[in-house]
């Protein structure tokens, strides 16, 4: 949808809307509160300090780890197809208009990186969160699954050949634009642009991790290790 439909004032302010709701509800900290809830305490207290999945998992546990990876990809997921839903009713003249390669899929490229904002600068942690692995791949899972699949390659092929969950988390973030120019070709310059914001800020979410990688300090990954630093 573009500013010369009559309808655009209408889409732009759902949009909108569609967005500050995504923020808010990716901005909830399900590390901390799950954590809090089964006895483990604030998980930022101990660890690493990070409310994400390998945080949770070392401080409170596998359940609690599992739980909070599960609700942090949800959360994403469950916003974009929310807004998925909301912003088709409003297309014109096609609910089609939304996905890749058509007139608006701005649109949802906007509310997927509320949702990773939401999650990275949580407005109930003081701007604080996580670094957005869980929460990216449940935003594309709901949108763009066939990207959202391709992630695990480079995530797994790094972590595999070092034993660094965050090259392979870096690699994926990396790759994130390189999937949209390879499934999209035809999406609009605004979602490639959008994805690789994304993919720069989840990258810059790493750089405690780059730094102890160039000095030779990051933990490898181990499941008994103590050390690893969270998502």
């Amino acid at each position: 949808m573009t500013p010369d439909n009559p309808a655009f004032s209408t889409f732009a302010l759902a949009t909108a809307a569609c967005m500050a709701v995504t923020f808010l509800v990716c901005g909830i900290p399900f590390g901390v509160i799950i954590g809090e809830l089964m006895g483990k305490g604030d998980i930022r207290k101990s660890g690493s300090g990070n409310i994400g999945t390998t945080n949770a998992l070392r401080v409170g546990g596998k359940l609690v780890g599992a739980l909070t990876l599960l609700c942090d990809v949800l959360k994403g997921l469950v916003c974009v197809v929310a807004s998925s839903w909301v912003l088709s009713g409003l297309c014109d003249p096609s609910a089609l208009m939304i996905f890749p390669g058509r007139g608006a899929d701005w649109a949802l490229s906007l509310v997927s990186l509320s949702g990773l904002a939401g999650h990275m600068f949580s407005p109930y942690l003081h701007f604080k969160g996580g670094k957005g692995i869980a929460v990216g791949f449940g935003v594309c899972m709901g949108w763009i699954w066939p990207v959202g699949l391709s992630l695990w390659i480079p995530f797994l092929a790094g972590v595999i050949a070092t034993r660094y969950v965050s090259v392979g988390s870096i690699a994926a973030a990396i790759s994130l634009p390189l999937w949209i120019l390879l499934y999209y070709p035809g999406s609009s310059f605004a979602m490639k642009a959008v994805f690789a914001f994304m993919a720069a800020l989840v990258v810059w979410a790493h750089r405690s991790n780059i730094k102890k990688l160039m000095q030779g300090n990051e933990s490898k990954l181990s499941f008994s290790s103590k050390k690893e630093d969270a998502r």
